[in-house]
């Protein structure tokens, strides 16, 4: 019996336990969501990861027509995509920066309703989508991984559309839980020099990532 085109549920199990690994590793799509669910609350960091799914799922069906493989294979275009995701990281990484520098609250100052300050769910939705699809590694794992799982013949394309969307599902789902438990402590430091800190330390953190993008190897 085959599951979504896979050879068997073992099969299946496999690709679960590999994409739990890489999903929970931490890596910019971790970083950008602790970073807007500190900045907007649960709602920023929501919007966050479902940008990040469905940048999945444009490389996903990227894969599944082959514009993934001939990327990998241009040496320019992956090493612009590579500089393209690293400034984009280095961008948001200064601009924590400049939070965590800003002038405090006033004393006796109300947060808002939401526990955050004004960041808005589609600016925090498009910068998912453009984290995800600006990182070279999603490339690499899309184009490497997905089609071992997926059965050769007729129904290749749909398998890796439907591989590529559980992987997307399941990547909302964690970074959704993260980003909720990231916001509920977040909310007790708003306003303190310890939010200040993290501010500060998320933005050195996003700042490494980007150079660390920019100077490794596929």
């Amino acid at each position: 019996m085959s599951t979504v085109g896979l050879t068997d549920y073992t099969t299946f199990l496999t690709f679960l336990g590999i994409s739990a690994l890489v999903i929970t590793s931490p890596g910019p799509d971790t970083a950008l969501t602790v970073r807007n669910a500190l900045v907007g609350g649960r709602r920023a960091g929501i919007f966050t990861a479902l940008g990040v799914s469905v940048g999945q799922v444009v490389w996903a069906m990227a894969t599944s027509v082959g514009l993934v493989a001939l990327l990998l294979a241009s040496e320019p275009i992956f090493q612009a995509l590579k500089l393209l995701g690293a400034a984009y990281l280095i961008f948001l990484g200064i601009q924590s920066l400049r939070a965590a520098c800003g002038r405090a609250p006033r004393p006796g100052a109300v947060p808002a309703a939401s526990g955050g300050t004004k960041f808005g769910g589609l600016r925090a939705f498009r910068q998912g989508v453009i984290n995800d699809l600006a990182n070279p590694k999603m490339a690499v794992f899309f184009a490497s991984v997905l089609p071992q799982f997926a059965l050769e013949g007729q129904g290749m394309l749909s398998a890796l559309v439907a591989l590529g969307l559980v992987f997307a599902a399941l990547t909302f789902v964690w970074l959704a839980l993260y980003a909720a438990v990231v916001a509920r402590a977040g909310a007790f430091l708003r306003g303190s020099r310890v939010r200040r800190a993290i501010d500060g330390t998320a933005g050195v953190a996003l700042i490494g990532l980007g150079i660390k993008v920019a100077v490794e190897e596929r």
